[in-house]
């Protein structure tokens, strides 16, 4: 048991944590699934769903109720760090120039999700939202939730399965990071509406937001540019300094105006300017201890709050854990599909960027937490939402590979590249590493 100082307990905690997310990465991927399927199954494994049935005093001693808040700032760390280089990752620019298809995919597989699901959580709230919390708040988290995919794990489906550079994977690609930006600002929208006391308070929050974005865009960005020209003439851990810092203190300030720091972290990598290579390879180290080492401290933080005994002898939970899945397939699959195939895309292609679309990973995780944390879901229905996240995940990849094995010729799945069939940055004369290379991709996800 941990005392006052946890160093200690630390020490036999990390490699317990990070060697067992290790090797269900490497198991998970070896059946062609994403690590990160594997990770998230360690963690809830080490929770009171396995281990803590079977062996309840070693669960206990592992992680007592003390120690807990170390384990979950550490994970929170990382994530920062995290959502940081998913926020560099993200190619504004190439938003700009995509065609009617990409646009009308990416609205509608958020839009519909958002509607189903706002309506199956008018069902649920009377049965399922925690005591005190207001229906706007739990049906609008409830549709968030619903129409989330997760950027980084797609990528890394879409690099497995040759698709990435194909029409169908860069579609899927930029119908994804429209996704990722409107379901943030949505999300934010519920965290004001469920932290402030009032509708007039949630407004000014919602004020104060949007001031500090055209900060970072009018004054920070302008001052990352004039840095990012001048990085070569520094050296590496002055970048290092310099970013960390950034994404920190971005983090404080949305924390302050009550939207969480994650976003701020988000929207500090979003405004980084991409294509410098001292910023992408100080990019890449930070990648490199967080994504194996941090981030499965918040796998581990989120396995210790799902409890899959809670749907035992509940008939009436298991309908609502099927309702959820349905919906969740229904309006992300379907309704990408369904709007690929109105543009024009033949019907392998339409059902691929719907499977694709409809992978939610550690993004949902993400979100899940926030809505346990401002306590606008309770821990039955936060197992529930994991188990959706799992399972749309873990049926994306193989779907994929049985649709590709459907498909016929190059008509179905645009066999032909529109450019490079991976990043201009992972190519063999260029260092492997940097957000939107191949290695990144496959660690993120």
């Amino acid at each position: 048991m941990p005392g006052p100082d946890p160093t200690a307990h630390l020490l036999i905690v990390i490699p317990v944590v990070i060697l067992a997310c290790q090797s269900g990465a490497l198991l998970l991927q070896r059946l062609g699934q994403p690590p990160v399927i594997g990770e998230i199954a360690v963690g809830i494994m080490l929770g009171p769903s396995l281990l803590g049935r079977l062996w309840p005093q070693a669960q206990h001693w592992l992680f007592p109720e003390s120690f807990l808040p170390y384990l979950s700032a550490l994970g929170t760390v990382g994530l920062l760090a995290f959502m940081f280089l998913l926020g560099l990752e993200l190619d504004l620019g190439a938003m700009r120039g995509q065609s009617r298809t990409a646009l009308a995919v990416s609205q509608i597989s958020i839009w519909l999700p958002l509607v189903l699901g706002a309506l199956l959580a008018w069902g649920m709230y009377a049965s399922l939202a925690p005591r005190g919390t207001g229906q706007p708040a739990f049906v609008l988290f409830i549709a968030v939730s619903m129409s989330i995919t997760a950027f980084p794990v797609l990528a890394r489906i879409l690099i497995d399965r040759g698709l990435y550079g194909t029409p169908t994977g860069a579609l899927a690609m930029v119908c994804a990071a429209v996704d990722d930006v409107t379901a943030w600002c949505l999300l934010a929208v519920v965290v004001a509406v469920a932290g402030s006391g009032s509708p007039a308070a949630a407004v000014v929050t919602a004020v104060v937001a949007a001031g500090f974005v055209a900060v970072l865009l009018g004054a920070v960005r302008p001052l990352v540019s004039r840095m990012a020209r001048s990085a070569d003439r520094h050296a590496d851990a002055v970048v290092m300094v310099l970013l960390v810092s950034g994404l920190c203190l971005a983090g404080f300030a949305t924390d302050r105006i009550g939207i969480h720091a994650l976003f701020g972290a988000f929207l500090f990598g979003a405004i980084v300017p991409r294509g410098n290579r001292k910023i992408e390879r100080c990019a890449g180290q930070i990648r490199t201890f967080v994504v194996p080492v941090l981030l499965p401290l918040y796998f581990v933080s989120t396995g210790l709050k799902t409890d899959v005994s809670l749907l035992m002898g509940s008939a009436a939970l298991w309908l609502w854990a099927a309702a959820i899945l349905l919906v969740a397939v229904a309006g992300k699959w379907g309704g990408a599909a369904l709007a690929a195939r109105a543009a024009g895309q033949s019907w392998p292609a339409a059902l691929t960027v719907g499977a694709l679309m409809n992978c939610r990973g550690l993004t949902e995780l993400v979100v899940l937490n926030i809505g346990l944390e401002l306590g606008v879901i309770g821990p039955d229905l936060f197992t529930v939402l994991v188990l959706m996240a799992l399972v749309t995940t873990c049926v994306t990849s193989p779907a994929v590979s049985w649709l590709q094995r459907r498909a016929t010729g190059t008509m179905a799945l645009d066999a032909a590249p529109t450019g490079d069939r991976l990043p201009r940055s992972s190519r063999a004369h260029e260092p492997a590493g940097p957000p939107g290379t191949d290695s990144w991709r496959r660690d993120a996800a």
